[in-house]
């Protein structure tokens, strides 16, 4: 009995002395290493629940005794002030960044929230790339995100003590890393691949400047290697147009010269007088810049009206195959739809042959169904037994044509026509030629003689021209007809006479540009800004242009035109006046202009276009038309004609 006191005794003196060592040494223990066992303060282990150990060191933990967060993003000014620039796309997206973005304060959410097991250098790279690419719109994901870098970044420049690891790369520098490696790749695209060139012209241009100041005149010595220097880098600029052009001693020649120029300076410091000196140089540099506008304005109109060699040789092999055939052969067939209201009319007025055949040969190659198509050319007697060889030996497959000679209209004389009498007329002549006994006018495009030329004017005289035709689609002989065209016969112009495509997408398509409102006689009948209209493709009512007597409008117009007070040029002008609220818009794609003149005109209005037109001084049958332009009609050509081979012309 006294035995078993003693042993129990002896276990409660065991268990009061080891249980205080036991409990000490656990909490010691915990106290001490709570990183290696994983033993986090509870609310940040409840922010990392379900998360894997291993994604924990997505990035780098500084190994200190004390417990530190992990390195996040530093903000820097200019991206705080940035990310409080969200745009509303930025907001849009918040939801699906707040999912995938990575969290400043604690990395374990990221993890999270991707579900995705990234290498270290991975997730880095997705900081630094989502830093980089949107430009500072998206830097922040939100105010709250914004704030929390800055705390962070405030209690790591007040901790002093915190150590950092070499091999460990702080986010900020691989984003500002980034940034300006995508600035410099932009800068590269947009570097210009003429900058050596423009700098070395510039550098000719000061060192001829320096060949005209007076102190610099007075050094023969300086002088001499000078203009040594210069004609050194010309001859190494040449006709280079790029960086890549230059040879390998350009740089070697330039530097030459910018010491050159250097020594200048210090002979000659007066700076007035080199500012004196550019003045001069920079006036003489304009006047010879407006010589060279006009003289090329001459030589374009010149060209223009110039007749090319081909041109003058085919009418010439053509009169002469034409007068050696019979009678029998010298007509057309198929004359009795000339008359027929049923099929579908087309008028022309031309003298140039090739520019006809392709108008017909378009149009007759887009048509659905070229049998019901006519086509009525009226020309000059030089060129009436050309045009109607041309197309007794190139016929337009099915379609019907007819040929006529102006001077075979003998109704269109002086007494009868305004217009006619007024190009006869001696002042007429010398406006448009200027002679000493008229003041022409300085611009060109006003002295054009085509002008005097009555074919222009026959469109004023459809019903005249073609009694037994109720409608009528005219044609300029610089069109490409792309589509069908039946269309038009199918449109209700709504008691209109002429159905045209407005061109006022411009300020210089509307009336005020045409028409001179300073005469009363135009001020009180027309409105300045109204939108003007396209010759070249028109649909014309004749049975209404005979109800409302537009040639007697047309007359009377004229006439109060003789002395060119009211417009000056062509037959658009007196277009706009005899069709004032006359005319019906038609869509625009029916019509395209400008191929003639303008090289920008859209790809894709040439293609949805019906009709394109070439209207302009650039006429693709001429040298000086736009290549770009040129295929769409000469396609429309067979080169291997024997008239053409004869007479050297070629695409």
């Amino acid at each position: 009995m006294v035995m078993r006191r003693r042993s129990v005794l002896l276990l409660l003196l065991f268990l009061t002395v080891l249980s205080p060592l036991v409990l000490y040494t656990r909490r010691l223990s915990a106290a001490l290493n709570p990183i290696q066992r994983g033993d986090f303060p509870a609310e940040i282990a409840n922010q990392g629940r379900g998360v894997k150990a291993s994604k924990l060191n997505a990035l780098p933990l500084e190994t200190v005794s004390s417990l530190k967060e992990p390195v996040g993003i530093v903000f820097s000014e200019d991206s705080r002030e940035s990310a409080s620039k969200l745009t509303e796309s930025d907001s849009q997206e918040l939801p699906l960044r707040k999912a995938g973005e990575h969290k400043n304060r604690v990395l374990s959410e990221v993890t999270a929230a991707d579900g995705a097991r990234s290498k270290d250098e991975g997730l880095i790279e997705q900081v630094t790339s989502q830093e980089g690419h949107d430009d500072g719109s998206g830097r922040g994901s939100s105010h709250q995100q914004e704030t929390t870098a800055a705390s962070q970044q405030k209690s790591v420049s007040e901790a002093g003590s915190l150590e950092t690891v070499p091999e460990q790369t702080s986010v900020k520098v691989l984003t500002e890393n980034s940034l300006e490696e995508n600035k410099d790749g932009m800068s590269e695209t947009a570097a210009l691949h003429d900058t050596r060139i423009r700098n070395i012209r510039d550098l000719l241009i000061q060192a001829k400047v320096y060949l005209g100041l007076g102190a610099i005149r007075a050094n023969p010595q300086y002088l001499k290697d000078l203009r040594q220097r210069i004609r050194e880098v010309q001859k190494v600029l040449g006709d280079a147009s790029k960086d890549s052009d230059l040879p390998k001693n350009a740089n070697e020649k330039v530097k030459a010269l910018e010491q050159t120029l250097i020594k200048g300076k210090q002979i000659q410091d007066d700076c007035s007088v080199v500012v004196k000196k550019l003045r001069a140089m920079l006036h003489s540099a304009e006047e010879q810049l407006h010589a060279h506008k006009k003289q090329t304005v001459f030589l374009t109109q010149l060209a223009a009206k110039t007749l090319p060699k081909g041109l003058h040789c085919l009418p010439l092999r053509l009169s002469n195959e034409y007068f050696s055939l019979d009678s029998e052969h010298q007509q057309f067939p198929n004359l009795e739809n000339l008359e027929n209201p049923k099929l579908y009319h087309y008028a022309m007025f031309s003298d140039n042959i090739l520019a006809a055949a392709v108008v017909v040969n378009s149009t007759v190659l887009n048509a659905k169904h070229p049998s019901h198509h006519v086509f009525h050319i009226v020309t000059d007697r030089l060129n009436y037994a050309p045009m109607r060889m041309w197309f007794l030996s190139n016929p337009p497959g099915k379609a019907t044509i007819e040929v006529q000679n102006i001077e075979a209209f003998t109704w269109l004389n002086a007494s009868y026509s305004p217009v006619l009498k007024q190009l006869e007329s001696q002042s007429m002549i010398d406006y448009y030629f200027r002679t000493h006994r008229a003041n022409s006018d300085s611009n060109l495009k006003y002295r054009n003689p085509k002008y005097l030329f009555i074919l222009n004017h026959l469109r004023f005289y459809l019903p005249e021209i073609y009694p037994k035709l109720d409608k009528v689609v005219f044609l300029d002989d610089d069109v490409v007809v792309k589509k069908d065209l039946t269309g038009l016969w199918s449109i209700d112009m709504k008691g209109k006479v002429n159905g045209a495509v407005e061109t006022c997408g411009e300020s210089f398509h509307r009336f005020d540009r045409y028409l001179n409102f300073s005469n009363p006689v135009i001020a009180n009948n027309f409105d300045p800004h109204a939108c003007g209209w396209a010759f070249g493709m028109n649909v014309f009512d004749l049975a209404e242009w005979r109800r409302q007597n537009i040639t007697d409008i047309y007359h009377s117009w004229q006439k109060l035109n003789q002395d060119r007070l009211l417009w000056k040029l062509g037959t658009l002008p007196p277009g706009l006046i005899t069709f004032w609220n006359k005319t019906f818009p038609l869509n625009r794609s029916w019509h395209v202009l400008g191929l003639g003149y303008n090289p920008h005109v859209s790809s894709r209005d040439i293609e949805r276009a019906a009709v394109i037109h070439y209207n302009g001084n650039l006429k693709p049958w001429l040298e000086i038309g736009l290549p770009k332009f040129r295929n769409y009609w000469s396609k429309y050509l067979d080169y291997h004609q024997r008239f053409l081979r004869e007479c050297n012309i070629n695409p």
